[in-house]
């Protein structure tokens, strides 16, 4: 199961940190990091992706944004990224380290990504695993990643409810509980972006897909012009929104003694 395949509006250029500009930079302590995982820089993905940047900066954050394509980022785990398993102090990889110093510096971390298989790309999947390491995300009775908000918005081909039930509850548990409150979050979210192909898909309970014809003009336009305001209500509710007052302790404690 894939999902976006529609070009972008225009050519953006995701991966990259904000310029310099005082009129678009926050106050110091609020810094944001925008993480895209789709090999297209035409992608409706990667557009999104830098229309949330875009948002972010308009509330007043630094943005550094991280194109894990572009930037060349290998998501295979290699022995120098554990050098030292029970040692959390240890040294690990320099393109590793740089990324770890990325994800300290954010007080926020959206990252955006087409849902393949229900699942996130392999190469973000490989950024969790590098990245996010012992040491970092877990091992620590106190997480270094703490006080951290996370939002996964995600680009989904389906447009019914039993299929977007299925994929929010299956995302829920694996990001929101598996990686962001495990490694110590505080806030985490699914923000799940239907209707992202211009070939809508069906599902039926018994679990037939069916794919319409692709839409086209005016259609089309009202189409993209829902899942961009969509997008944009998604990023606004996240950037306003607080900590639940209660998230369980089994996985905001983060790693371990």
């Amino acid at each position: 199961m894939t999902s976006d395949t529609r070009d972008a509006p225009e050519d953006i250029g995701v991966g990259r940190a904000a310029e310099n500009d005082p009129d678009r930079n926050g106050e110091a302590g609020r810094n944001a990091l925008v993480v895209v995982a789709h090999h297209r820089t035409d992608s409706l993905t990667t557009y999104t992706a830098r229309r949330a940047a875009e948002q972010l900066q308009e509330a007043g954050y630094h943005v550094d944004e991280l194109n894990l394509y572009s930037e060349g980022f290998d998501p295979r785990m290699t022995v120098e990224d554990e050098p030292d398993w029970d040692n959390r102090e240890k040294t690990y990889s320099v393109e590793v380290e740089s990324h770890m110093k990325r994800l300290l510096k954010a007080d926020l971390v959206v990252a955006v990504f087409p849902i393949w298989w229900v699942h996130i790309p392999a190469i973000l999947k490989g950024w969790i695993d590098r990245v996010w390491n012992y040491g970092l995300a877990y091992g620590r009775s106190q997480p270094r990643l703490a006080g951290k908000r996370m939002l996964w918005l995600a680009l989904s081909s389906a447009t019914d409810d039993f299929a977007l039930d299925f994929i929010r509850s299956a995302l829920d548990v694996s990001l929101n509980q598996g990686v962001a409150y495990y490694s110590g979050f505080d806030f985490s979210t699914v923000g799940l972006l239907p209707d992202s192909e211009e070939h809508r898909h069906r599902f039926t309970k018994d679990g037939t897909m069916y794919i319409d014809a692709a839409s086209i003009g005016a259609e089309r336009d009202e189409q993209y012009r829902q899942f961009h305001q969509r997008a944009k209500t998604t990023v606004d509710e996240f950037i306003t929104a607080t900590a639940p007052e209660a998230v369980s302790a089994q996985f905001r404690a983060g790693g371990r003694p």
